[in-house]
């Protein structure tokens, strides 16, 4: 039985996404807005209770104390579900980093097309930190030995996985008491799929010990080689500015839109778009030129290193192509949906999938190989100019946001202290002093069955009133996008007082887009040197920070909140739950759901909690935030104290005479 059908502005908070459904809807085309509406979600395997692990089912477990025909109860089965999901989405990312780490040592040999090693100050601090000799040897020698070592972390089968150390002291000495440091990231992976084979592992709380392991190999290990070996080969990024929307589609260019989430290809698209022998070819076409923009997460790595500008997030996918104006969809790996051919073939657009390990029935493939990069960059983007001439009519919306993304942790150290004295202590002070509340990061996908953007984008200008700094990733980030908060301006006029002296003091916007979903290691990154920098206590379970997916709908997602929960944070999910149970259970008995909130936060210091309402998930929010600055000692934050600050205070002290102007100033200091 269908659902009740949405309104446009109940499916969507984007008016540039309204606009393209109801072209949809006009065109008698579906997407997945329309299909979530027509698909009713199974409530038994939504809950978690549902194993299909064995051949002797599938069980599907609806009364309290059933078991499977194996004799499994509802928590062993949650708890195998809920960890098979957390392993995907640690060997889809960590993946990611292995990709990048062959690519990496390519490059060190010669062996690729098109790469250079663009950060070599990144690349010389990262190998120190294991003990790479640096002194008196070149780039491409210290890059081959780093890229062995990231290498040999994914078959390591003994010991711990090196990055690990990175973490703070007191998180690692936690870790190997609990038995949990990753051994190996691939070991972790197989491990946990090993576990949860039929009459394997059935004790829920030890099958959710290795699910913290796992995630750490993809944290502390897979993500975070992926983002280090990025910004080496391809800059470290920094503030830039760029647009958002759908209204980044140009109607007399050839538009190429990259989506997925593996950088090296995007890279080399953006290279080979801005050659003389590629615009020439397109003029020849008819065209004034390439435009290129992205979707998801290669949209925030071509973003906030290049600035080419972001046609929208996960949900953008669809959209982009009911405008007809694009020529070619370029995908890679993650988040790519299966219906963009059928989609495509109402319009001229070709779908064009370029990884070894993503082919789609009906779209064209042209392989995309490391050695030969930049030659299949070009050919690719040469299919599209061809297409263009098969263009029919076409319907862009014209909306797009500004926005200034770029906020690698490096930079948030240089523009807090400048070259000579980049340091975290401005920030660590502004949070003691109680001018920023606490941080929260906002992160995550779109997901269909909630209204597109309207909760990150909710929850977010909710929490900046009450000064809470916001750091964002991937699809949340672009949604914040969307809305004007990724400006300088945001922070003059949608933020609390004390925040808003920090952001006209140090000129920065109240959100900082910290890069793409495999980046939240730099917010990990974040957190560890707070707590290096002193006085927010020892450990990042005692920063007054959460993290929040409000949107969620991949297994990474689990997988991300898992690391995070066990580094110490607070993590809130929006949405379903996977594991909710039913909902007449005593709840008591739910085992798993309590374990990963009550049981990991008595361990790790942090929790994981699903939560739908996002009033609720606000007020989680400043509860735990306003907990964690109590036990260190801080400052109860009282809104009143701040507010008056920086070049807009001195214009109103001007107005003031002399002996005023004195007692307002000193005043202020002697408070």
């Amino acid at each position: 039985m269908a659902k009740e059908k949405r309104s446009y502005e109940e499916k969507t908070a984007d008016p540039a996404a309204q606009e393209m459904l109801i072209r949809a809807d006009e065109l008698g085309l579906s997407t997945a807005f329309h299909r979530a509406d027509e698909m009713v979600p199974c409530n038994i395997g939504g809950a978690g209770m549902c194993c299909k692990l064995c051949g002797m089912g599938p069980c599907r477990l609806t009364k309290d104390g059933q078991t499977g025909v194996c004799g499994a109860t509802i928590d062993t089965i949650q708890a195998r579900n809920f960890i098979r999901a957390i392993a995907a989405g640690s060997a889809a990312h960590s993946d990611h980093g292995r990709d990048m780490a062959f690519t990496l040592k390519a490059v060190a040999n010669d062996e690729t097309e098109g790469y250079v090693i663009r950060d070599v100050a990144k690349l010389r601090i990262v190998a120190s930190k294991y003990g790479i000799p640096i002194e008196k040897r070149s780039p491409k020698e210290i890059a081959n030995d780093l890229a062995d070592l990231y290498i040999s972390q994914f078959g390591q089968q003994r010991g711990e996985v090196v990055l690990t150390k990175r973490a703070p002291k007191k998180r690692q000495e936690l870790w190997r008491e609990l038995g949990v440091v990753p051994r190996g990231i691939d070991r972790e992976v197989v491990e946990a799929l090993h576990r949860t084979h039929i009459g394997d592992d059935q004790e829920p709380v030890h099958i959710l010990s290795h699910a913290v392991r796992t995630s750490l190999a993809d944290g502390w290990g897979g993500s975070l080689i992926a983002t280090d070996i990025s910004d080496i080969l391809f800059g470290t990024p920094a503030p830039i500015l760029g647009q958002a929307n759908l209204g980044v589609l140009k109607d007399n260019m050839v538009n190429i839109v990259v989506h997925g989430h593996e950088p090296t290809l995007s890279q080399m698209i953006v290279a080979a778009s801005q050659d003389p022998e590629i615009i020439e070819y397109a003029k020849a076409h008819g065209a004034k030129g390439v435009n290129l923009s992205g979707i998801c997460c290669t949209a925030n790595e071509i973003l906030m290193r290049q600035g080419i500008p972001a046609a929208g997030n996960f949900l953008h996918q669809e959209l982009a192509i009911l405008t007809g104006a694009v020529e070619a969809m370029v995908v890679d790996v993650q988040c790519i949906m299966q219906a963009l051919v059928d989609l495509a073939s109402n319009f001229h657009t070709k779908i064009i999938t370029t990884s070894p390990k993503v082919h789609i029935t009906g779209a064209t493939h042209i392989e995309f190989d490391e050695h030969h990069a930049l030659t299949v960059a070009k050919n690719i983007i040469k299919v599209a100019i061809d297409n263009y001439a098969n263009r029919g009519n076409t319907h862009i919306p014209q909306v797009r946001e500004d926005l200034v993304p770029g906020f690698s942790h490096e930079y948030i150290n240089y523009m807090l202290g400048g070259t000579y004295r980049a340091s975290f202590r401005p920030l660590n002070d502004a949070i003691m002093s109680g001018r920023v509340r606490g941080v929260a990061a906002i992160v995550g996908c779109n997901n269909p069955r909630s209204k597109q953007d309207w909760i990150h984008t909710y929850v977010t200008q909710e929490l900046l009133k009450q000064d809470v700094l916001i750091v964002e990733t991937g699809c949340g980030a672009i949604a914040a996008a969307k809305l004007g908060l990724l400006l300088g301006e945001a922070g003059l006029e949608k933020v609390g007082p004390g925040l808003k002296e920090v952001c006209e003091t140090v000129g920065i916007p109240p959100v900082l887009h910290m890069g793409s979903c495999v980046d939240n290691t730099r917010i990990l990154t974040v957190l560890t040197q707070i707590v290096e920098e002193g006085g927010l206590g020892d450990d990042i379970d005692q920063v007054p920070a959460v993290g929040l997916a409000p949107e969620w709908m991949s297994e990474k997602a689990l997988a991300i909140g898992t690391y995070c929960v066990a580094s110490g944070a607070y993590v809130i999910f929006g949405g379903s739950s996977p594991i909710s149970g039913m909902p007449d259970r005593v709840e008591d008995s739910d085992i798993v759901l309590r374990y990963i909130s009550e049981g990991w936060e008595k361990l790790y210091g942090g929790k994981m909690e699903f939560i739908k309402d996002a009033d609720e998930m606000i007020r989680r929010t400043l509860e735990h935030i306003d907990k964690k600055r109590a036990a260190l000692g801080l400052p109860v934050y009282d809104p009143d104290k701040f507010g008056e600050s920086g070049d807009s205070r001195m214009l109103l002290l001007e107005e003031l005479p002399l002996e005023q102007k004195r007692k307002a100033v000193y005043g202020v200091f002697v408070n």
